[in-house]
């Protein structure tokens, strides 16, 4: 599996490709399969996203999990503070409490 992720250009937050959209929730992520060079490319030239990179993931129940140890960490948050991860489907990702 083959999943697209990147930074939002706005808030600089990781995003995942859904198949239509783009999600700060990685078991939202679509598999691009061989379209997502061409995808990073056409986002990336109407400013939704930068730095967009396709990875391998392998499929799980919970949805698609980085293979990689680096997007792992990307997908899920920090990993020495464990109260500040991305919750799975955490309506307040993004957002900052001042």
């Amino acid at each position: 599996m083959k999943i697209l992720t990147g930074n939002d250009l706005g808030s600089g937050d990781v995003i995942w490709w859904t198949g239509s959209t783009w999600s700060r929730h990685v078991e939202d992520a679509a598999d691009v399969a061989t379209d997502g060079e061409a995808i990073a490319r056409a986002e990336e030239g109407v400013r939704r996203v930068v730095g967009a990179y396709v990875i391998d993931a392998a499929p799980t129940a919970e949805g698609p999990r980085p293979a990689h140890i680096k997007d792992r960490i990307r997908a899920l948050g920090p990993t020495v503070r464990p109260d500040l991860t991305l919750k799975p489907a955490d309506p307040n990702a993004g957002s900052w409490v001042i």
